[in-house]
């Protein structure tokens, strides 16, 4: 069978509906049900505007740049200073601070859990006072630019379903992360750029224990496809497959590009696919971004002093400063989310050797992007995010001696820290035991943290919804979430 007549046959109830919606009959019927219920499937915004109604209230960030440290930097040695553990060199964990919680199998098989002091020392910084190891020391010097939260948690204890848990709102893959969220819910300020960037940064030390990850942390889910992050990429074309095939000049492409936007349309026209319009935006985008992406990924015109603050690794591609360069220049062309990701930091072993080479890799270029975004007046409506999935073990994984040590993975408290797009700076939130083992003082859950980026961006999370399956999803899930107030200027 013809495929175009087989859809026609195959059309679902929804579909018909949503191609009668011109007649008479519908509109009278229209009248009396809710268009919602209707067509069984939220109102869409037109591709690159914000949803009607969004935002919900007035916002405070247009932006964001979400730096992920995939593997799970140690609380206790960089933000969750526990100076009375220098006492507590080599001695068992107590069971009263254990509680029995679960351990990963890595070493829930260990004879004992000696504990291991942080190796590094820490000061206090910036009118908040806070508490910041000696292996962040520009961190430290905008210390009353950052919200600090030492009692974030979660659920996940392995990485895969954490770091998903923390990116999508939900410890299985397949649902929207959270640039997608935005995206779908915003629109684009930029028709020349996506919406929405992945950059994936290098790591220096070779030792390093590296995770995997995958494009399905910046999927779209069952949103459509253009809401999607778009991955760009240090070396060879930034963009793959954006750029005509050799002997293809622009003139012919657009023309090509002409006839199969015609061809599509009808397509379109017979089986009422959205998809296909989506397909339609994205070849547009794609031709657009043979001119935007050059320009954006040229620093040829970026001053010595941009170097200065970032550091001299800001010239090499993909390192982690040059990724944070690139970050600033997209949200300066108003890109609306730009994630980071920087592997490396797993450190079940070797960390005091890793985590200073780690911390290298990512102070300075933090600095500067938040110093950077200060200085052209982006920051205010910007919101910088940095921090892991879940935090480490006070004990050591294997074997302890007073030079070397590792740390196993540690849900029940971790630390993260958030400047600009309307966070309070100069604070300190949460506090965990004299372990860093549990919280005894204001838990912020995952669904907290992403209820309290969307209340930024303007968002209520509760009302903030895609019916998908039957079901109004939400990034925030259906389990009790809510913003921060304290966390917000």
């Amino acid at each position: 069978m013809d495929p175009f007549r087989e859809a026609i046959v195959v059309e679902t109830r929804r579909q018909f509906f949503g191609s009668a919606a011109r007649g008479l009959g519908l509109a009278a019927l229209a009248s009396l049900l809710d268009r919602t219920s209707l067509a069984g499937e939220v109102v869409k915004a037109p591709s690159g505007a914000a949803l009607p109604g969004l935002a919900h209230f007035a916002p405070k960030a247009k932006r964001a740049i979400y730096l992920h440290m995939v593997g799970a930097p140690p609380q206790m040695d960089l933000f969750d200073y526990k100076p009375g553990l220098k006492d507590w060199f080599d001695k068992d964990l107590p069971d009263s601070i254990r509680r029995g919680q679960r351990l990963t199998t890595m070493t829930s098989g260990q004879a004992r859990f000696p504990i291991a002091p942080s190796v590094f020392k820490f000061q206090q910084h910036g009118q908040s006072g806070a508490w910041v190891s000696e292996l962040l020391p520009h961190t430290a010097k905008m210390a009353d630019d950052l919200a600090i939260i030492r009692t974030l948690n979660t659920e996940a204890i392995n990485h895969e379903p954490a770091i998903t848990f923390m990116q999508t709102g939900n410890m299985i893959a397949g649902k929207p992360c959270m640039g997608a969220w935005i995206a779908y819910g915003l629109g684009s300020m930029n028709q020349d750029l996506p919406t929405f960037v992945v950059l994936n940064a290098t790591h220096s030390h070779p030792k390093a224990n590296v995770q995997a990850i995958s494009a399905r942390l910046w999927s779209a889910g069952f949103l459509s496809a253009q809401y999607a992050g778009v991955a760009l990429r240090s070396g060879g074309d930034p963009v793959l497959y954006i750029n005509n095939p050799e002997g293809v000049p622009s003139q012919i492409r657009r023309r090509m590009l002409d006839a199969l936007g015609e061809l599509n349309r009808i397509g379109h026209e017979q089986v009422r696919d959205p998809e296909t319009l989506v397909r339609i935006a994205q070849f547009e985008m794609a031709f657009r971004m043979q001119s935007s992406v050059p320009e954006l990924t040229d620093l040829a015109k970026e001053p010595e002093s941009t170097y200065k603050l970032y550091g001299d690794e800001a010239r090499k591609g993909g390192t982690f400063a040059h990724s944070c360069l690139m970050a600033r220049r997209l949200v300066e062309r108003n890109v609306r989310f730009v994630q980071i990701y920087h592997r490396g930091w797993d450190v079940h072993g070797n960390l005091p050797e890793v985590l200073p080479s780690q911390c290298r890799d990512i102070d300075q270029a933090c600095w500067g992007l938040v110093q950077d975004l200060k200085s052209r007046g982006l920051l205010e409506s910007t919101v910088v995010i940095w921090g892991g999935e879940f935090g480490r073990t006070v004990y050591s994984q294997g074997k302890l001696t007073p030079t070397d040590h590792g740390r196993d993975h540690h849900p029940r408290c971790f630390s993260l820290w958030m400047a600009g797009g309307g966070v309070k700076g100069g604070t300190v939130y949460g506090e965990t035991d004299d372990f860093s083992y549990n919280i005894i003082r204001d838990p912020v859950h995952v669904r907290d943290f992403q209820a309290t980026l969307l209340h930024l961006f303007g968002i209520n999370h509760e009302k903030f919804t895609y019916k998908y399956q039957g079901l109004d999803q939400r990034l925030t899930g259906v389990e009790p979430a809510s913003p921060v107030k304290a966390l917000i200027a």
